[in-house]
């Protein structure tokens, strides 16, 4: 294959990775009390305008602490640094295996009516737990507040973004009562059972138990219910398979975009033209994702990724992990059946 195209893209992820690096700053310097910070007075301003009160805005906020640990965490992100084979060996274990078989198990009604109502399979939102948290055994050590200030205000390229989710927290935390100094999350913000970020939590948490409440935090019911209707508002497809295994040339075509996490506009024919192919039988116009996957002994593989790839790309944009889950997924599934049996 050719070598020199994977190498241009990794030198381009370390270029970026090292443009957006973090400034260190010294914590003890750093304030988000309101009283003191322009910029969050203003946010608290902003939201007190939407019904949240000042008052509380302010106190929230001048809980918060500057983290340079965060910074640091998303400068090196899992998914820029390693090959598939390093990916997958992380997830992918006999451990994490079985026990999806036990939380399926454990879940099997709540994971049955989410198939029915949004079309996901029950081992695809177990992956999904199995991935984000351990089936929620791991749902992170920072405390969301200080991460998404942090973030916000902090971040070199991304705090707009970063200012929205702080916003999004702040309301939810507000919402339902809970004291945000109090919930712990991802370095980046991400929450609860299957780690959605505040707004993803405001848009697509649904209360699947029916107990009034939209609780990712401790409820996996909840987060089985939300996992499965995210899916369904990014276009998931009942039905559809999520990858094919394939065949293809020695050298990496040219002519084909690799491991694209955008909208696939790609054909199953204009694929197969490049001869990346798959014994699986797709009409020609069947929308894919070329795939490529290095392993440990130097050897690489082809994929095509059907519109469902694309999906879980929505929840992580990394074709790495929508790898990881859908062969997750396999594995959960398999030794399911293979237990029943």
């Amino acid at each position: 294959m050719n070598r020199a195209r994977s190498q241009a893209s990794g030198y381009a992820i370390a270029m970026l990775v090292a443009c957006s690096a973090p400034a260190v700053v010294a914590e003890e310097t750093v304030s988000f009390d309101p009283q003191h910070n322009p910029q969050t007075q203003q946010l608290a301003d902003e939201l007190a305008e939407q019904g949240v009160p000042n008052a509380w805005l302010e106190q929230a906020l001048a809980q918060a602490s500057y983290r340079q640990e965060v910074l640091d965490a998303m400068a090196g992100a899992a998914e820029r640094r390693l090959r598939w084979f390093e990916y997958r060996d992380i997830f992918l274990t006999e451990q994490r295996i079985d026990e999806g078989v036990a939380f399926m198990k454990a879940h099997a009604d709540a994971l049955a009516r989410a198939e029915s109502e949004y079309g996901v399979p029950p081992e695809v939102i177990t992956a999904i737990m199995g991935v984000e948290t351990y089936y929620g055994r791991h749902k992170g050590r920072h405390k969301v507040l200080d991460s998404l200030a942090t973030l916000a205000f902090h971040h070199p390229v991304r705090g707009d973004f970063f200012r929205g989710e702080l916003a999004a927290f702040l309301t939810i935390a507000y919402q339902q009562e809970v004291a945000p100094e109090s919930l712990y999350g991802s370095y980046a913000g991400a929450m609860g059972y299957p780690q959605f970020i505040p707004t993803s939590y405001q848009a697509y948490a649904v209360d699947f138990d029916g107990d009034a409440k939209r609780d990712l935090w401790n409820n996996p019911v909840d987060a089985i219910g939300s996992v499965a209707n995210y899916f369904a508002e990014h276009g998931w497809q009942r039905g559809g398979a999520i990858y094919h295994e394939a065949e293809g040339p020695e050298e990496l075509p040219e002519a084909l975009s690799f491991n694209q996490t955008v909208r696939p506009s790609t054909t199953a024919a204009e694929a197969a033209e490049q001869g990346v192919v798959t014994e699986t039988s797709l009409t020609p116009d069947t929308p894919v994702v070329p795939l490529v996957l290095e392993y440990a002994d130097g050897q690489e593989s082809y994929r095509l990724g059907e519109y469902n790839f694309y999906v879980i790309t929505r929840y992580n944009h990394s074709h790495l992990y929508a790898m990881a889950v859908a062969e997750l997924a396999e594995a959960i599934k398999q030794q399911a059946e293979a237990e029943h049996d």
